[in-house]
């Protein structure tokens, strides 16, 4: 591998679309432990992904790999360069910590992760995903999880301000029916579902779907199930050093489309932050130093 190649982290996200189930099923064991599940045997991630041998070889082969043996070769020597690039770790992030405190190997992960989200987006669907919940002629529902509505919330929160016909749907189902009764061809929902993917999103986005709006799924490197529906998936690498999974990337996606959205139609964004800020005047709001 040459710097700048393809890692094999990247080539399996290139081809997750077209593997069998079994094969998904053994790429996201891969990347669940990535690059250390690639070191070992074939028969041990075979084992380790609950996947038979032929299935191990088939999708090395589909990655371009002659056999197990290139694939490793490889895996190898994209750790040699990795190890190689001054940039691709620092020693320590937070001075005042040894390098292996969770401060450093924390950050480390979320940087790692940062770059491989970067180097998976499409800038032109980044950009009609930004356009489509720029679009006040269409009613735009945001929606999240059990973890992720938090996400959800502060998406919400900003475009309320960017732009008028705007709805955050609960992630409890029992309310869905009086906000999909209102949905019309054209509309967009934007759907954050990372592992473990929940049930009542993929049903939430089957009925909006069918009711003939666009979908956004905001994901993680997996894809949600979601997937096979949205329009436009834009997809967040979560690993961490942690029993919780990290949020960093997929923010850092948010928050740069709040930040295209409101460029998009900056003279009518101002006019609406004008009157807002009015209003927080009038109810004292915020305190005032001068």
């Amino acid at each position: 591998m040459t710097d700048g190649a393809m890692t094999i982290s990247d080539r399996i996200q290139a081809r997750l679309d077209d593997l069998t189930r079994a094969e998904r099923q053994l790429a996201h064991s891969i990347l669940e432990n990535y690059p250390a599940s690639g070191l070992g045997p074939l028969t041990a991630l075979a084992k380790d992904a609950n996947v038979s041998v032929p299935t191990v070889a088939r999708m090395v082969q589909k990655l371009g790999f002659g056999g197990y043996p290139e694939f490793q070769a490889d895996l190898r020597e994209e750790l040699k360069a990795k190890a190689r690039n001054p940039i691709a770790r620092h020693d320590t992030w937070a001075g005042a910590a040894p390098s292996g405190h969770m401060l450093n190997r924390f950050t480390d992960a979320v940087i790692d992760n940062i770059r491989h989200t970067l180097a998976q987006i499409d800038p032109d669907l980044f950009d009609a995903a930004c356009a489509l919940v720029a679009d006040a002629d269409r009613h735009l529902y945001i929606v999240g999880g059990r973890i992720t509505h938090t996400l959800a919330e502060y998406l919400f929160l900003h475009l309320q301000v960017i732009r008028p016909r705007i709805t955050h749907i609960q992630s409890t189902s029992n309310a869905w029916p009086h906000y999909l009764l209102n949905v019309e061809p054209g509309d967009v929902f934007v759907l954050f579902d990372m592992r473990r993917y929940e049930n009542n999103t993929l049903k939430l986005a089957e009925m909006a779907h069918a009711r003939g709006a666009k979908l956004i799924l905001f994901t993680d490197q997996w894809r949600s199930p979601v997937h096979g529906l949205a329009d436009i998936t834009l997809s967040g690498r979560i690993v961490a050093p942690s029993a919780w999974d990290s949020a960093a990337a997929t923010l850092l996606l948010v928050e740069t489309m709040i930040a295209a959205v409101q460029d998009l139609d900056w003279s009518d964004t101002k006019d609406r932050m004008q009157t807002l800020e009015d209003m927080f005047d009038q109810t004292r709001l915020f305190r005032k130093f001068t």
